[in-house]
């Protein structure tokens, strides 16, 4: 039953938001009584909390099981960023700021373990890139990864780039394309505007 809460809470807050979303409702569409998740989760911040760790931890596996099959660097970057958004239900409800905004502790708890597994995944891919000749040698690694989880978590925030001027798909396309424009070698911008091109905004 624990899992059934997670998985509906989950489906619930990313369609509709974390802050928007009652007790009552999850139990309503889980077709249980409110006391059936309170036996689980004492309240609805630890369901937030359970449920952003939950999730978290399917995306890091994902993202551990396309990183080990060594695909070319720059179509990694690409498959990572499907598989997130599709998990993510493409962050309509922009569950980065809401967390930021409403349950701060939890999101500063996440930020800490995405920057720790992105920033590792990160290097692998640009330290890989330079190998194969897609990323240019003399880039810094470790500045890169820095500035790429920057900007990661920087084009999600709604204040800055507003969804209805925006989707986040589009947000996300612009900036991998930024990000990979800047590391490329020849051979690498040519593999670059074959992906732009299947990802069409």
């Amino acid at each position: 039953m624990r899992d059934k809460i997670l998985e509906k809470s989950n489906e619930l807050f990313l369609n509709l938001g974390f802050k928007s979303v009652t007790m009552d409702e999850i139990a309503g569409a889980l077709g249980v009584s409110k006391k059936t998740i309170y036996k689980y989760f004492k309240n609805k911040t630890e369901l937030v909390n359970a449920v952003s760790n939950h999730t978290f931890n399917i995306i890091s596996s994902g993202i551990d099981d396309i990183c080990a099959l060594k695909e070319n660097p720059i179509d990694e970057l690409f498959n990572i960023k499907q598989f997130v958004m599709y998990h993510l239900k493409d962050e309509k409800s922009s569950p980065q700021y809401q967390l930021q905004k409403y349950y701060p502790k939890i999101y500063m708890s996440l930020k800490q373990k995405q920057f720790n597994v992105m920033h590792d995944c990160v290097k692998e891919n640009l330290t890989y890139g330079i190998e194969l000749g897609v990323y240019r040698e003399n880039i810094d690694v470790e500045f890169i990864s820095r500035i790429y989880f920057t900007g990661i978590i920087g084009i999600k925030d709604k204040d800055q780039f507003p969804l209805n001027n925006y989707s986040m798909k589009t947000l996300m396309n612009y900036y991998y394309e930024y990000h990979l424009r800047g590391i490329c070698t020849e051979k690498g911008i040519k593999k670059l505007e074959k992906q732009l091109k299947k990802n069409q905004i």
